[in-house]
């Protein structure tokens, strides 16, 4: 799908709010940015944690809308954060999302969230039910 298509559906929603820009989406891949405002930062100036899951919890979820069955939604039910390294205000990340199970009741997905020299920030893995 194109990702204008999706980005035009998430105007106005929380991740519109906190900035992110989809590079791809497709029903095997979801790539995006996010620009790392001093308001989604820490006190020490460091991208939020609670951001950085909110970030890998919308490429998931888009992953697996464009994998869903007509007139199906979704929720996340489970989701695992590894924090490695900080991203400082200022700089951007990049997320790459690809799948690891798509079922007819959940899909499983794993997010791979790296600064712009390529060095690994978080990895994201998280279960979406099929409703």
């Amino acid at each position: 799908m194109d990702p204008d298509r999706v980005q035009d559906l998430l105007k106005g929603l929380f991740p519109d709010l906190l900035g992110i820009r989809l590079l791809e989406a497709s029903k095997d891949r979801v790539t995006a940015t996010l620009l790392v405002r001093p308001d989604l930062c820490t006190s020490g100036s460091i991208l939020h944690g609670g951001a950085i899951m909110a970030f890998a919890d919308t490429l998931g979820a888009v992953g697996t809308v464009l994998n869903l069955p007509p007139d199906a939604g979704t929720a996340t039910i489970e989701s695992k954060t590894n924090f490695i390294a900080g991203a400082p205000a200022g700089s951007e990340v990049t997320g790459e999302c690809l799948p690891f199970h798509r079922g007819k009741r959940t899909m499983m997905w794993q997010t791979k969230i790296s600064n712009s020299a390529g060095k690994l920030i978080a990895v994201v893995s998280q279960t979406q039910i099929v409703l």
